[in-house]
């Protein structure tokens, strides 16, 4: 059970709920289930003068947990056997805070998986989730994280779990890809290839691994591809013959149906739909000489910069909740130097996550909207990491190669 419980223990104190008692801290006695609790009983006997009433032990009990050294409020435990060829798991959440057994079960479940430790992470997975909904608070466990790595030398996308446990590369070109976006119901990868002389968008199922119909029209340059939140629109940023700027269109799922945007400055790209409304976007421009964050309608109107115009501002995400953004940011930085801010886009009110340990870049949400994933090169070359939305708790996530934009869906 050694996949099971390290599984268990990593998804629970991610999450940023849970403070997880250290093992050293446990009682003697572990239950396995809730009939191995035994409520003490009281002494027998009035005890000797001076001396203190003594409970008799029968076994562990609710307070063994909830009082000290353990101070705990929850606990989370069960057994695991291998029944016809598969794993299986039994496994409660108890408050020990309550009085007695039948008040403390909040639920127990039977999960099932693979007899090898996939199968043995697979259920801690499925187990933390249910833990996580019981707070009412969804899960990252079987979203992906989508990324560039140039491990084999040439940039593809690859995926990964929230963990950086099985990656798997998607994308086969041998040629320059960049930019990836998911699509709202996660069935389709678009991004930016660099095919032949130029940059055209491409759009691959993620169920069937198959090219999916996009028209780039003759004599454009087109890349950093978003969906609008119902899958029915893509907007991405293309730089035409006649025109010679950067620019943001919209155009139908197929491509077809060209409508610009933008109408400033040499560059306009990374344009991102806010994901609740699907009635504004978020953008980069230079039109005040340097690269800042903008918003907009999403029919070109209504243009605000949100960014005051000192350093460089790039990379804008929004939160799940439409409210937030996070994005990259040179401020108080040297040039080149960037951070990982958070802005309300109402308030303008700011927070920063990191601060100055490398180039910190290209932050993308969780679908819980409590993780970032972002790309840094503070431990030398640039790689993945992840973080609570506080800054805390960052981890590693890569280490083959170069890896960076990751996107999470």
């Amino acid at each position: 059970m050694g996949a099971f419980n390290s599984t268990l223990f990593s998804e629970l104190e991610s999450s940023g709920l849970f403070r997880i008692v250290p093992k050293t801290m446990y009682p003697l006695q572990v239950p396995q289930q809730p009939d191995d609790f035994r409520e003490p009983l009281p002494p027998p006997t009035p005890p000797a003068r001076g001396a203190q009433p003594q409970p008799i032990r029968r076994g562990p009990w609710l307070t063994d947990w909830s009082q000290p050294p353990v101070s705990a409020t929850y606990l989370a435990f069960g057994y695991a056997a291998a029944v016809e060829g598969r794993l299986v798991v039994r496994a409660w959440l108890f408050n020990v805070t309550q009085p007695n057994v039948a008040n403390a079960q909040i639920f127990g479940k039977m999960y099932f998986g693979s007899l090898d430790e996939e199968g043995a992470r697979q259920t801690a997975r499925d187990f933390a989730a249910d833990i996580l909904q019981q707070f009412g608070f969804k899960s990252i466990i079987g979203s992906k994280i989508y990324f560039e790595s140039e491990r084999g030398g040439v940039r593809e996308l690859w995926s990964m779990d929230p963990d950086g446990s099985n990656q798997k590369q998607l994308t086969f070109h041998k040629s320059l890809v960049m930019g990836a976006a998911i699509s709202p119901d996660g069935s389709t990868l678009a991004y930016g290839l660099f095919a032949g002389n130029g940059w055209v968008i491409r759009l691959q199922s993620l169920l069937t691994g198959g090219r999916l119909p996009f028209f780039n029209a003759p004599g454009t340059l087109n890349w950093a591809p978003d969906f609008t939140p119902d899958g029915k629109q893509i907007v991405f940023a293309s730089n035409t013959a006649r025109e010679g700027n950067q620019e943001i269109y919209i155009a139908g799922i197929d491509g077809r149906g060209m409508q610009r945007l933008t109408f400033g400055g040499r560059t306009n790209t990374e344009p991102k739909v806010n994901p609740r409304t699907g009635n504004e976007i978020v953008f980069v421009s230079d039109r005040g000489g340097t690269p800042q964050i903008y918003r907009m309608n999403i029919n070109g109107a209504d243009v605000q910069r949100l960014t005051d115009g000192e350093g460089h501002a790039v990379n804008p995400a929004w939160h799940p909740n439409g409210q937030h953004i996070a994005f990259a940011w040179t401020k108080g930085f040297a040039p080149g130097n960037f951070n990982i801010f958070v802005m309300d886009v109402a308030s303008r009110e700011i927070t920063q996550l990191t601060h100055g340990a490398g180039k910190n870049e290209n932050p993308t949400w969780a679908p819980d909207g409590r993780h970032l994933a972002f790309s840094s090169t503070r431990e030398g070359g640039v790689q993945i990491y992840t973080m609570l939305a506080d800054g805390t708790q960052v981890r590693r996530l890569t280490s083959q190669g170069r890896n960076l934009r990751p996107v999470w869906k």
